[in-house]
C-alpha cells in the first residue's frame, strides 16, 4: 500500500497524509473513515500530523 494520501477536509479541500504523519499506535486509516489531525507546514506545503481516528457517535 501507499505511504501516502490525502484527507478531504470539512471545507471541501484536500490535504496531504504521510504514514509518518499518522499518531502513535495508528498504523492506518482507511478510506471515509473520519479522523482529527493537526495541521504543519511540509515542504510542499500544509500536510496532516497526529492523524488518529475518531471513535462514532455512541461507541465505547
Amino acid at each position: 500500500e501507499k505511504a501516502y494520501g490525502f484527507i478531504e477536509q470539512e471545507d471541501g479541500n484536500d490535504i496531504f497524509v504521510h504514514v509518518t504523519g499518522l499518531a502513535e499506535g495508528v498504523a492506518t486509516i482507511d478510506k471515509d473513515m473520519v479522523v482529527e489531525y493537526e495541521v504543519e507546514q511540509g515542504r510542499k506545503g500544509p500536510q496532516a500530523t497526529n492523524v488518529h481516528p475518531v471513535a462514532p457517535s455512541g461507541a465505547s
